[in-house]
């Protein structure tokens, strides 16, 4: 479902691109930041791994990092960067690498905070190294406090040879709202920053992707304002309606579903659930419901599968769950199931 996603993402696309090229192609290549923002499920992820794939040349060295666990732990998004990572030729120390990578290990005397931002700086220039290089940060709202730190220096870095990528919802959906407040403002003033927000699709857009799944048919103008209302012009809820209801053509798409058959776009109940959750989360739960695993959520939902990680233990402790199974069952008791099926 690829051209769901891209279409009224191409200039956004073109923009990404276009400011690879040039940091790529420079003879002193300097540190760029692209700031993405918008709902869940507009498609920020899409657009990063589509940028990624369209960069030319294509980078050496990507970095990527984003919320590791529940309780967010300081620099998850470091720690993430570095797992799986031979990190014994950085010139930095053992033992602040191992705070930084959250080594389980790790020596039980810390660093002074500003002393183990400094080195968390130092270990990101390390691995760039000369560049260029592309800095993925993905659910910057997911951070913890640290690493919204270290991103917001990263921005500011002079003569870092990178392009930084982040993608985060509104600063009200953060773990620390104000912090991430500051650090999107941070991001989006530095100089030569990019700025992109991701909305709804429009009319125009919903009707370009029915005629891209539908190409040999004309599809009625009420149908694409029908679908568009249907699905909010969300491309994620898009994307399901169409895969749930796309082989039974245009008309499918709009039609009531059969007696007892489960309605194409999930109506969420507004009966107390008993946990206050989000809409993504709802969504993992539905996925879960459906026997999903973290891989198979995160390709369904088009996000990563650290961020399937950070919400499958949000829900666990949410809905007082000990396990994936007891957590399913309490969402098919209160009727949280939606349409998705595993992949």
């Amino acid at each position: 479902m690829m051209p769901v996603a891209m279409v009224g993402r191409v200039a956004e696309l073109t923009e990404l691109a276009r400011a690879w090229s040039s940091l790529a192609g420079s003879a002193r290549p300097a540190r760029r930041t692209a700031l993405i923002t918008g709902a869940g499920g507009v498609g920020k992820s899409m657009l990063v791994a589509a940028a990624l794939d369209a960069f030319n040349p294509a980078p050496g060295t990507v970095l990527f990092g984003t919320a590791r666990v529940h309780s967010p732990a300081p620099y998850d998004w470091l720690a993430a960067v570095l797992t799986g990572r031979n990190t014994g030729d950085l010139p930095l120390p053992a033992d602040a690498l191992a705070w930084l990578a959250q080594h389980p290990n790790a020596p039980r005397e810390r660093y002074a905070p500003g002393t183990l931002l400094r080195l968390a700086v130092q270990t990101v220039r390390a691995l760039v190294g000369s560049g260029p290089a592309v800095l993925v940060v993905e659910d910057l709202h997911a951070l913890d406090p640290a690493s919204l730190n270290l991103i917001g220096e990263l921005a500011a870095a002079p003569e870092l040879p990178a392009l930084l990528v982040v993608a985060s919802r509104p600063p009200e959906a953060a773990v620390a709202p104000e912090l991430a407040a500051r650090t999107l403002a941070r991001l989006a003033g530095a100089p030569g920053s990019i700025r992109q927000h991701l909305g709804p699709l429009t009319r125009d857009q919903v009707e370009a992707v029915l005629a891209q799944v539908y190409p040999d048919r004309v599809v009625e103008p009420r149908l694409v304002e029908a679908v568009r209302e249907r699905t909010g012009g969300n491309p994620y809820r898009l994307t399901e309606l169409l895969a749930t209801q796309g082989g039974h053509g245009p008309e499918g798409l709009v039609r009531q579903p059969s007696p007892g058959q489960p309605s194409p776009v999930v109506d969420w109940p507004v009966e107390p659930l008993g946990a206050e959750l989000t809409a993504r989360e709802v969504e993992v739960l539905g996925c879960l419901a459906a026997g999903m695993s973290n891989k198979q959520v995160a390709r369904s939902l088009g996000i990563s599968v650290r961020t399937v990680t950070v919400h499958v233990s949000n829900l666990l402790r949410k809905t007082g769950s000990a396990s994936r199974t007891e957590a399913a069952l309490w969402a098919v008791r209160r009727q949280l199931t939606g349409p998705t099926q595993p992949v």
